[in-house]
């Protein structure tokens, strides 16, 4: 959705799961929520977490939620939101032992899931490369159902300075590739962090030198997983490793 010249700064969300985790998160200001009349069953979830005033609650007709969002895919439930918190500062290996690093991830779709995975998880901060990537819009936020609000996001130029950056601070850097060794026998040490690749070329060669390949076991090498089918598995290895 396009920003309007007489809208404040911010984000357009949709979904119940999005705008109750960004309520929950309490990191971003709810600016405004359009719904329709009556509401949504769900409705009542989100009237759990609303403040007690500040919130401008609009009713619309269903057809004017759905040319907002561009899809129909918004549970009758919008809200124009806050800009998203990008932390400025690199992580720390001592605070935050656990990260994930997605290089090139393409498919918003995609994106969010590997969010979801991420936090329930417990990953403690996730590494995003500019470059080629898909921005973090309002159907990744409802592809990761809402829990990228409460992650510690860093958005990095490229993989190769994302790679250095982690390298400088001490990370052990674990790359998910198809000609690594069997992540499911490997021992992760921490502080560390998994590279997940773009869905199309992976993970950027030049970044290789800094860690080492893991791979997940597939019935012929010609194939693959999906790319948040594969990060899902692995975080789970490694977050209990």
């Amino acid at each position: 959705m396009k920003q309007q010249k007489n809208q404040p700064v911010g984000q357009l969300i949709y979904g119940a799961h999005p705008l109750i985790e960004a309520l929950k998160a309490k990191k971003r200001k709810i600016i405004s929520i359009y719904t329709t009349k009556p509401v949504p069953k769900i409705w009542c979830e989100v009237e759990k977490y609303l403040p007690a005033r500040g919130v401008s609650i609009q009713y619309v007709l269903p057809q004017v939620l759905d040319k907002m969002a561009e899809t129909k895919d918004h549970q009758r439930i919008i809200a124009w939101v806050g800009s998203l918190v990008i932390r400025k500062k690199f992580f720390d290996p001592k605070k935050q032992p656990l990260l994930l690093m997605l290089d090139g991830i393409q498919d918003p779709r995609n994106l969010g899931a590997i969010l979801r995975s991420a936090y329930c998880t417990g990953i403690d901060g996730v590494i995003i490369t500019k470059r080629g990537s898909a921005p973090l819009n309002a159907a990744a936020i409802k592809s990761s159902a809402g829990l990228s609000e409460h992650l510690d996001l860093f958005v990095a130029p490229s993989a190769q300075a994302a790679a250095q950056l982690l390298n400088d601070a001490g990370y052990n850097i674990y790359l998910a590739t198809l000609n690594g060794v069997d992540a499911t026998k490997q021992e992760y040490k921490k502080p560390l962090c998994l590279v997940i690749g773009g869905e199309g070329f992976g993970i950027t060669h030049t970044i290789f030198k800094y860690g080492m390949q893991i791979t997940l076991p597939q019935r012929t090498p010609d194939i693959s997983y999906n790319a948040s089918v594969a990060a899902g598995i692995l975080l789970f290895f490694i977050s209990n490793s």
